[in-house]
């Protein structure tokens, strides 16, 4: 387990657990700070959506310094998480009008599951793993998963499956589904080229006891 101990101005020290998950171990600058706002409708138009193209998602990450074997790489992160039947429920029914699920979902049994999980007129917010029958392990199983047609998020498939991605960023993919060693490797220095994007230092902003909201 990872214990992170910050010690504040007013003695308060706040822990930190971890879950191990596996991974490299990595630097990062110190000095970061948590800002005074949130904007919501800002951050969902720099962030990438569920359903984005290849070309778009690149876009977004050059404005702010990181590049298309950034996407891929960040992408793999995907190997954690959980994702709403809202962000990928068009995939599962008369996709672009066809009648039928995505072509690019390859695996029937997944389709069928998640079809049971996210019905046409079901909750949207119901929620599944990213990362289909994944471990609780940091590891290239995303990857993949996108090889065999089991990218759960349109964006995330595409970086296999579009035309876009044959010139781009489907090598990667390969790549890294391939060698866990190489993604571990480049996932983190990405992580710290993601962690220099404007970040505040010296006075401006705080240093959050709650990181969900400012302080009071």
């Amino acid at each position: 387990t990872l214990k992170i101990y910050v010690k504040l101005k007013t003695n308060q020290k706040l822990t930190i657990n971890c879950l191990q998950s596996g991974g490299r171990r990595y630097d990062v600058p110190l000095g970061r700070r948590d800002g005074l706002v949130a904007n919501q409708s800002g951050a969902n138009i720099m962030l990438p959506a569920p359903f984005e193209t290849v070309g778009n998602i690149t876009r977004k990450f050059e404005a702010v310094g990181l590049n298309i074997t950034d996407v891929v790489i960040l992408s793999g992160a995907h190997t954690f998480g959980k994702a709403s039947c809202a962000t990928f429920r068009n995939r599962l029914f008369n996709f672009s009008g066809t009648n039928a699920s995505d072509s690019t979902l390859l695996d029937p049994n997944m389709v069928s599951v998640r079809q049971n999980l996210c019905p046409v007129n079901g909750n949207g917010r119901q929620t599944t793993t990213l990362d289909w029958n994944s471990t609780e392990n940091f590891d290239n199983h995303y990857f993949q998963n996108l090889v065999n047609g089991r990218g759960l998020l349109e964006s995330d498939q595409a970086l296999y499956s579009s035309d876009e991605a044959f010139s781009t960023t489907r090598n990667l993919v390969e790549l890294y589904s391939k060698n866990w060693q190489i993604f571990l490797d480049d996932f983190k220095h990405s992580m710290v080229k993601l962690g220099n994007i404007q970040p505040l230092t010296g006075s401006v902003g705080e240093i959050r006891k709650n990181c969900r909201v400012v302080n009071s």
